[in-house]
């Protein structure tokens, strides 16, 4: 019997891999150009996941692609810590520059989003001398093991993988689906029943996010978490991995909340066009806290990952993505609102800029539907759309389309969009 390459591929991927590297897809990626992929039978795909909100310039920019070439031809490698280089530097005073503030600020690179919220962490707690840290329910923060004691979302994340490390304290997360003064009281009864304020090094969380179902956190929490960590001494992180970069209409998220400001602010994912970097930008006196040889890695900063990097800020400033990223989010709201009435099943639509999710519930209740969610998405791929889901109830579809899309496919794609959610409905 003859298999397809995609089936052949699937075959081997079950022999030689293990089934905790959960996968999507049922084909496999040969070629991509921005907002479009191809699998290796040829077989076109519009990307509305981005590799999990990485390829917000989109997959190949050719100023990104240019940028990669011209380092290749210098040096792939030498490790920062052992010899650096220039590109380091002014990456770093670009971030300083860019992020939320004029206060004065350094930057350490690393390579991935788990490894950056560790370190802003470990910086939290040498600046503070203190241990305890306070995430939110629904927050994702990485798969590493003190990051996943920190993300507020058991399946598939922390299921089986316990004892997690310690002083580690979680609070209902204040956005459209918690009233904020319950979450004032929850973190207070922290206070009185867990850890002392004193003991408390930082308080981390993401302006929108990003697994928990793309919850926006209310403008007055935002606030008032910056007033808590003022009167005790608190470090405030804000978790940008995923919202960073043009996603939300802003370069981050931050920007949307009336000038408050973060001590620390990590960025990641969209940082570099697919290539592993991960940021840490912080307030000067705060990052300056552990010694030497306490912050690093060894592919920490990597050359060539920098290199995109610099593209990519260079593409969004001249492209204008922020910009183009809240046209584009207002256009696809304004879709899922006109299927209200075809799919009773649509309980909410929310996010900030391209940052768009809708939520599913079975039809006049309150009730989470993850099947009819997981129905769109898959009517969505018969046609050729990748789509993603998310949500601690597994009943919430994301959109992450490159910011650089071209208006004719995201005009197809809301056509797929709108025949894949009908057709779910049809069969729930």
């Amino acid at each position: 019997m003859n298999h397809s390459p995609n089936e052949q591929l699937m075959a081997r991927k079950a022999a030689a891999t293990p089934r905790g590297v959960g996968v999507m897809g049922s084909f496999f990626a040969d070629r991509a150009d921005n907002a479009e992929l191809w699998d290796v039978e040829g077989r076109r795909f519009i990307d509305f996941a981005g590799g999990i909100a990485v390829m917000n310039t989109g997959h190949r920019h050719p100023k990104v692609v240019a940028a990669l070439q011209a380092q290749l031809e210098r040096f792939t490698h030498t490790c920062y810590q052992v010899v650096p280089y220039e590109s380091y530097i002014a990456l770093a005073e670009k971030l300083n520059d860019m992020t939320p503030g004029t206060h004065a600020k350094k930057t350490a690179l690393f390579s991935t989003g788990a490894e950056a919220v560790e370190n802003a962490v470990k910086i939290a707690r040498a600046h503070t001398g203190r241990s305890g840290v306070i995430a939110f329910s629904g927050a994702f923060h990485g798969r590493s093991m003190f990051a996943v004691a920190m993300t507020g979302k058991v399946q598939p994340y922390k299921a089986g993988f316990g004892p997690f490390p310690p002083e580690i304290y979680h609070a209902p997360f204040p956005c459209h689906c918690a009233n904020l003064d319950e979450v004032k009281k929850a973190v207070q009864h922290l206070f009185k029943a867990d850890i002392e304020p004193s003991r408390v090094a930082a308080i981390i969380f993401e302006p929108v996010q990003g697994e928990g179902g793309f919850n926006v956190i209310q403008a007055a929490a935002v606030k008032w978490l910056r007033d808590l960590c003022n009167e005790h001494g608190i470090v405030m992180i804000a978790d940008e991995v995923q919202t960073g970069f043009g996603r939300t209409g802003k370069m981050f998220a931050m920007e949307h909340f009336d000038g408050v400001l973060p001590d620390i602010l990590i960025s990641a994912k969209s940082l570099a066009a697919g290539m592993p970097l991960s940021a840490v930008t912080g307030r000067a006196d705060i990052m300056d806290a552990p010694a030497p040889g306490g912050l690093g890695g060894t592919y920490a900063g990597n050359p060539m990952a920098i290199a995109a990097a610099h593209a990519v800020i260079d593409v969004m400033h001249n492209e204008r993505l922020p910009e183009r990223g809240q046209q584009l989010g207002d256009q696809l709201k304004a879709v899922l609102q006109t299927q209200r009435a075809a799919v009773p099943h649509i309980f909410d639509i929310r996010g900030l800029g391209a940052m768009v999710a809708v939520e599913f519930n079975q039809p006049g209740t309150d009730i989470p539907d993850a099947n009819v969610t997981k129905r769109v998405q898959a009517e969505a791929l018969k046609r050729n759309l990748i789509l993603l889901t998310c949500g601690v109830n597994a009943n919430v579809i994301r959109f992450l389309f490159p910011l650089t899309i071209a208006q004719a496919h995201f005009d197809e794609a809301m056509v797929i969009l709108k025949d894949a959610l009908q057709a779910a409905a049809l069969t729930a």
